[in-house]
């Protein structure tokens, strides 16, 4: 492709399996560099070809364990400006600290705000992120943000499934609302809502079923899954209110602390996740998940925003 020799792909550790998949789609090699660790833990990177003058894309999720992720990434970004690349695109497969996104409480951290300060100090000039926790954290940044939703990649494999017959998609709160109507739209399906109260973070109470769920087929739609203590109590109220089946769509598998023993014990028959961040074994063997891989989403964004084409009508339906 004509325009491989002036286009440079990086990768951090957290990212290079994805970043693989992003270079067969694109018919390019990822660009050498290598990045490691001093002996006291400090991260060190080294760019291994010239990036001069070129348009240069860092892959890398800020997934667990997140600040060391977020610190490669930021070094990377520091490297590729101190070696004179043209321009440099920070590509988030997963977006860390993003659901400290305003002050709800007194005395907290707006952490979603920093990171995007951090990013863009450290030199980038434009973000490419896919389903951040919400919205308006593409005004956090002072650079360009281009916003992919995973809805795409969900719909291509739902949409000749025997499960999407008499579907529901429900959003776990009344905040994911606008994001599971959309998909909900997108699919043909009804809507419905979890009302759940958060006494404190990673601890929801589901309190009532906003919307008809019984004899259909149930399917929660998310940005992420950490501890998965409100999906697994949503889909049980789901089931309780009637549901033939339950199962979600989860772009950012985060999966921490007791999380795959909730999904094991779980009424959820299915989980489908995009590998913005990779599964651990353990989640692998469980055997609810199924895996979609992003590669050929983020590529042909990265094409697009090279050529200076509209990255939007991707998810336009």
């Amino acid at each position: 492709m004509a325009y491989q020799s002036d286009m440079k792909i990086l990768s951090g550790n957290a990212s290079r399996e994805l970043t693989e998949g992003v270079c067969r789609v694109l018919e390019m090699k990822p660009t050498q560099a290598s990045v490691g660790k001093f002996s006291d833990g400090e991260i060190h990177v080294q760019i291994g070809e010239n990036i001069r003058g070129r348009d240069v894309f860092l892959i890398n999720s800020t997934s667990p364990p997140v600040n060391r992720h977020l610190m490669e990434l930021l070094i990377m970004i520091d490297a590729a400006k101190r070696a004179s690349a043209e321009r440099i695109t920070a590509v988030l497969p997963y977006f860390g600290y993003a659901r400290q996104d305003r002050k709800d409480r007194p005395r907290v951290p707006i952490t979603a705000k920093l990171v995007a300060n951090l990013l863009t100090t450290a030199g980038a000039n434009r973000i490419l992120a896919v389903d951040l926790h919400c919205g308006q954290i593409q005004g956090f940044f002072d650079i360009p943000v281009d916003h992919l939703s995973g809805e795409v990649v969900f719909e291509e494999y739902l949409v000749n499934q025997p499960c999407t017959d008499n579907l529901v998609i429900v959003s776990p709160d009344a905040g994911s609302a606008f994001r599971a109507g959309a998909f909900a739209n997108r699919l043909g399906a009804t809507l419905a809502i979890v009302d759940k109260r958060r006494p404190k973070p990673n601890e929801a109470q589901v309190m009532n079923i906003i919307g008809e769920v019984e004899g259909k087929h149930a399917l929660i739609y998310d940005d992420l899954v950490d501890t998965a203590g409100t999906l697994t109590k949503g889909a049980e109220a789901i089931k309780r209110q009637g549901a033939l089946s339950v199962r979600a769509c989860i772009t950012h598998p985060v999966l921490s602390g007791p999380a795959l023993e909730h999904i094991s014990n779980s009424v959820l028959e299915e989980i489908l996740v995009c590998d913005s961040i990779p599964l651990s074994d353990q989640a692998k063997a469980s055997g609810k998940f199924v895996s979609l891989s992003l590669a050929t989403l983020i590529a042909e964004a990265i094409r697009r925003i090279h050529k200076n084409e509209s990255v939007s009508s991707l998810f336009r339906s």
